[in-house]
């Protein structure tokens, strides 16, 4: 048989596996590999070809080759669980970023202790080098299998779940069994990079009317040295955790009495504040109107938006006068209501109205997460209704603006998604078509990049996601555009075109901050906790050297409250290093004033920024300039 692979063509003998055929091209080819992929199709190493065909071989370097080492690593885990603890049962584990996780239900919890036992066993495994065999099984075996032979109702659950007649995979390794479509490493002695993270709780299916499922999750990668790396990301990740920052920096706080539902404090609503403040001026500018819906609203209009059927499990409901009303997950239905309720014309269009509104979506305890998963936030929504052919121009508007932010405001690099239809949808193919070509014609036209995340789609239209990198490398999801054909047709929305009749605006939901609590924690994150001049909320601290400087120092507060600065002095009875330590090294001010004799003789100041231990000084009326200038929010960075 004829095999192609990179330009190259190979004849070999029938029924010849992949290991060998890579092995037929070169040694190092076939030691790289950890699966394949035959006319397009993935496959292990370990299946035979018996046809011509076109074949490529998947580096264990490669993303997907790392997603199959992750993979495998599940089992791996999973294998090592059921050595110790045989009376456990499995049920999924699937791939995440940067490693996996599996659910298990076992008989007693296990604890963090134990995750040591289990890494220990999962390397022994390693060290055997056991063949990883797949075979498949009709689908009512293998529901007699995991019924009459594994015991695992988790299993059968999910193997019922399959229809009829069809073929059931399996892989085996060793003593250890499971339920799988592939593909996996050729043997467990591929998995030499891996580190067990954490044990959390999950409900079985993600459904909390079910039962809570234990969650092991680990890291994994091809080699040990990308794992070495990401563990001292993890370490700095863990030193920026905006968590333990808002809380020494005295910005927010959560409490035991309203779980995901964060207190800003005095230092965190400036922040706060500076961020809306510059939100409202910048799309004044780019021509938005800023309105306000209410919070609650009756079930009728979350049953037109669609939200009751499609998002009902995530939204909070009340009862008003006998009738039952929700608590808004989203501000569209309101967007959609305000601009529905004045008649439009083709000239009014388009209409840029932008909210920044407060929503509610229940979350599960366990996914909670500081300012990063809540269950209350403020969404800088906008939305746009617009004539079809002012689409492209209006996303391109909105993409410049996200870029004016991120890229020119905040410094971030950041990459592009266009999510396309999920399998929970409302609205015809054709229509969701002509909106994905609207925002990949969008991008084009601006020569931006862009990846396609097939599926992943609100339900009512296609949409950008833009992920911003930090300052250690994470990717975080905040800005998104969506173009949206559904909501103005059930809303029944219209305006009179230059023809005089009623028509159908197309409608766009876009953010750029997301979540504005959300993006405070990332911002924690990227800075560290130490802002820039014009974002901190305390630009300027002013510390004296003995009481005799404290007039002066005051009247240089005094000033620089005139000019808008946000500063505090120390005067205490402390020692001027401890002084300097607690502003640089706790509270990281971007400047601090030493104020001693010679300040106040020079009528000068004697400056120190955070971070450095140089100082230098400068005229009183020459600073001024300077710190006003400093604190001065600039673009273009």
């Amino acid at each position: 048989m004829l095999v192609k692979y990179n330009g190259e063509s190979k004849e070999f003998n029938n029924n010849v596996n992949m290991f060998e055929i890579a092995k037929g091209f070169s040694n190092s080819l076939a030691k790289k590999s950890v699966g394949a992929k035959v006319d397009g199709k993935n496959v292990d190493m370990s299946y035979v070809l018996d046809h011509d065909a076109d074949v490529e071989f998947i580096d264990i370097d490669s993303p997907e080759g790392e997603d199959i080492v992750r993979h495998s690593t599940a089992h791996l885990m999973a294998q090592a669980v059921l050595r110790l603890y045989p009376d456990t049962k499995v049920t999924i584990g699937p791939v995440i970023e940067n490693g996996f996780y599996y659910d298990f239900d076992p008989v007693e919890q296990f604890t963090e202790e134990d995750l040591e036992k289990i890494e220990a066993e999962m390397k022994k495994i390693v060290k055997e080098n056991i063949k990883l065999e797949k075979y498949v099984l009709p689908r009512d075996e293998a529901v007699q299998y995991f019924r009459d032979v594994d015991k695992n109702k988790y299993k059968v659950e999910i193997v019922e779940a399959i229809p009829q007649g069809e073929q059931v995979s399996f892989y085996k390794q060793g003593d250890f069994t499971d339920l799988c479509r592939g593909t996996h490493v050729p043997s467990t002695g591929y998995l030499k990079a891996f580190k067990l993270r954490t044990v959390a709780g999950a409900y079985w299916r993600g459904n909390s009317k079910n039962k809570m499922l234990q969650r092991i999750y680990g890291y994994s990668f091809s080699n040990e040295d990308r794992l070495k790396k990401h563990l001292k990301l993890m370490e700095e990740a863990e030193k920026r955790d905006h968590r333990k920052l808002g809380k020494e920096l005295e910005l927010f706080f959560l409490s035991e009495y309203g779980p995901g539902f964060p207190f800003f404090l005095p230092k965190g609503m400036i922040i706060r504040n500076v961020l809306i403040d510059l939100w409202r001026k910048e799309h004044e500018k780019a021509g938005y109107l800023q309105l306000e819906t209410p919070i609650m609203l009756n079930k009728e209009l979350w049953e037109i938006s669609g939200h009751w059927f499609n998002y009902r499990e995530n939204m909070y409901t009340s009862e008003i006068d006998e009738l039952e009303f929700a608590i808004k997950p989203m501000n569209c239905p309101g967007g959609v209501l305000s601009f529905k309720h004045q008649l439009h014309s083709y000239k009014d269009l388009p209409a840029r109205l932008a909210e920044l509104g407060r929503v509610h979506r229940h979350e599960f305890s366990g996914a909670l997460h500081g300012l990063m998963r809540v269950r209350s936030f403020t969404q800088d929504d906008s939305h746009i209704f617009m004539t079809p052919d002012q689409v492209q121009d209006e996303i391109i508007g909105v993409v410049n603006l996200i870029d004016k932010f991120y890229s020119k405001l905040f410094g971030f690099e950041y990459e592009i998604e266009l999510s396309t239809k999920p399998e929970k949808a409302i609205g015809s193919q054709e229509i969701w078509d002509m909106a994905e070509a609207a925002l990949a014609g969008a991008l084009d036209k601006l020569g931006r990049k862009y990846k396609i995340n097939p599926g992943d789609g609100a339900f009512y239209g296609p949409k950008l996601d833009f992920k911003i990198k930090d300052a250690i490398g994470r990717m975080w999801q905040c800005g998104t555009i969506q173009l949206d054909f559904n909501l103005p047709e059930r809303f029944d929305v219209t305006y009179i075109g230059e023809d005089g009749e009623k028509h159908r605006p197309v409608m766009l939901h876009r953010v750029i901050y997301g979540s504005i609590e959300r993006f405070i924690g990332i911002l924690i994150e990227h800075y560290a906790g130490a802002f820039p001049m014009w974002l901190a909320p305390v630009q300027v601290k002013v510390l004296t050297l003995n009481d005799e400087c404290i007039p002066y120092a005051k009247e240089i507060m005094n000033k620089l409250e005139e000019l808008g600065i946000r500063a505090e002095l120390d005067d205490r009875n402390e020692t001027i290093g401890y002084k300097i330590r607690e502003a640089n090294g706790k509270y990281k001010i971007p400047m601090q004033l030493i104020i001693g004799k010679n300040e106040v003789e020079n009528k000068g100041v004697n400056i120190r920024r955070f971070g450095s231990k140089d100082q230098f000084t400068k005229p009183l009326d020459e600073f001024y300039n300077y710190v006003v200038d400093e604190a001065t929010i600039k673009f273009d960075k």
